[in-house]
Order: structure tokens, then C-alpha cells, then sequence
């Protein structure tokens, strides 16, 4: 067996062993470099500021507040004034709604079918809103969003409560017709009748909506 294969093979690792050795000094180097110059920047530090003293141990324990949400106040704001500019309570409705034995509405081009099928409940209720002891303002608001909500999730038939107005001024259901004005402004809404005595007579509307993208 000849002995260069072997000789060739030692070399090789000797030489290996020293360029470790050399990689290891060199680390070394560099971390004592860095150390020197760490300390160099902590003495600058000290003879800047001057001598300082370490805050005793309080033991008491520091919680942090959990970050609060941002809400877009200025973006419901400006929603708000859009549905109260949408919403006219001078709309003039009454050439619009049929009252033959009860009050209904149906947007131009449907038949009267339609109404006939919303009095018989052809349509389930999926949804309604109750604005009882809402001001006019704050019941335009919320109707508002509602319709936009209920088109959006694709519902067709809702009811809106507007009460019998019982407890108004002289007893005159002011929310009540202005719901009917609001109604007829919206584009979402096809038609409207009142609602049977089980679903709350002439406290109650039953809506029929456009359908919706799901």
C-alpha cells in the first residue's frame, strides 16, 4: 500500500485544523474588539450624564392596559348625515299610498299582486326593527341602517315598528307617518303594507325588499 494517499490525507487536515485555528482567533479578536468598544461607549455615556443611581425594587407588579380599538367616529358621523339627508320628513307620500282597507305601498311597474301576496305572508319575516322610544332623528338613523343591513344580507320581507302612537301628543302616530316617508325614499324598499293584528296591526309595517347580493 503506498503511503502518498495517506500523507496527502494528514496534510489535508492539518491544514484544515489550522484554518479553524484562524477562523477561532479572528472571532475572538473581533469579540474583544467589540467588548473594548462597547465599554469605550458606556464610559462616554457615564462621563456625559454623570454619576447615576439605580431606582429601588418597588415589588409591585405593572400591568399593561389592553390597546383600545380604533373606532372611525368621524366615518359614522359622516354616515349619520348621509341617511338624515336621505331621508326627507317633507316627502310628499300620500298620492303614493293606497289606503283601500288598509294602508299600502307598491313601487311603480309591480302589480297588485304583490301586495295581496305581502298581506297573505307569502314572504317569511326575517327581520325587523323596533323604533319605540326613538327621537324622529334617531329612528330615521337606525331605519336606515336596517334597510341597508337587510339588502345586504339578502333578506326580502322585514317588519318596522313604529307603534300606534298612543302615547304621543294628542295621540297622533307622528312616527308612523313619517316611517311611511322614509319607506317610499328608499331605494331598497318595493313595497309596504300594514301589518295583520298578529304581526302589530297599525303599529307595524311588513316590507318587502329588492333582492340583495349574499
Amino acid at each position: 500500500m503506498s503511503l502518498i494517499p495517506v500523507q496527502l490525507q494528514l496534510e489535508a487536515i492539518r491544514l484544515s485544523l489550522r484554518q479553524r485555528a484562524k477562523a477561532e482567533a479572528a472571532a475572538r479578536e473581533a469579540a474583544l474588539v467589540a467588548a473594548k468598544l462597547a465599554q469605550a461607549e458606556k464610559d462616554l455615556f457615564a462621563r456625559t450624564v454623570g454619576p447615576v443611581q439605580a431606582l429601588r425594587p418597588h415589588n409591585r407588579s405593572v400591568h399593561e392596559r389592553p390597546p383600545v380599538e380604533p373606532q372611525a367616529l368621524q366615518r359614522q358621523k359622516d354616515e349619520q348625515a348621509v341617511m338624515q339627508e336621505a331621508l326627507s320628513d317633507e316627502f310628499d307620500v300620500e298620492s303614493l299610498l293606497d289606503t283601500d282597507d288598509s294602508l299600502s305601498y307598491r313601487r311603480l311597474g309591480l302589480g297588485q299582486d304583490v301586495i295581496k301576496k305581502l298581506r297573505r305572508g307569502h314572504w317569511s319575516l326575517q327581520g325587523q326593527i323596533d323604533l319605540h322610544g326613538l327621537r324622529s332623528d334617531e329612528a330615521r338613523v337606525a331605519l336606515g341602517h336596517f334597510l341597508r343591513d337587510a339588502h345586504r344580507l339578502g333578506w326580502r320581507c322585514v317588519r318596522v315598528v313604529h307603534g300606534k302612537g298612543l302615547g304621543s301628543p294628542g295621540r297622533v302616530p307622528v312616527l308612523k307617518s313619517k316611517v311611511q316617508r322614509w319607506l317610499v325614499q328608499k331605494n331598497e324598499v318595493l313595497a309596504f303594507v300594514q301589518a295583520r293584528a298578529d304581526d302589530g296591526g297599525a303599529g307595524a309595517v311588513i316590507v318587502l325588499l329588492a333582492p340583495g347580493k349574499r
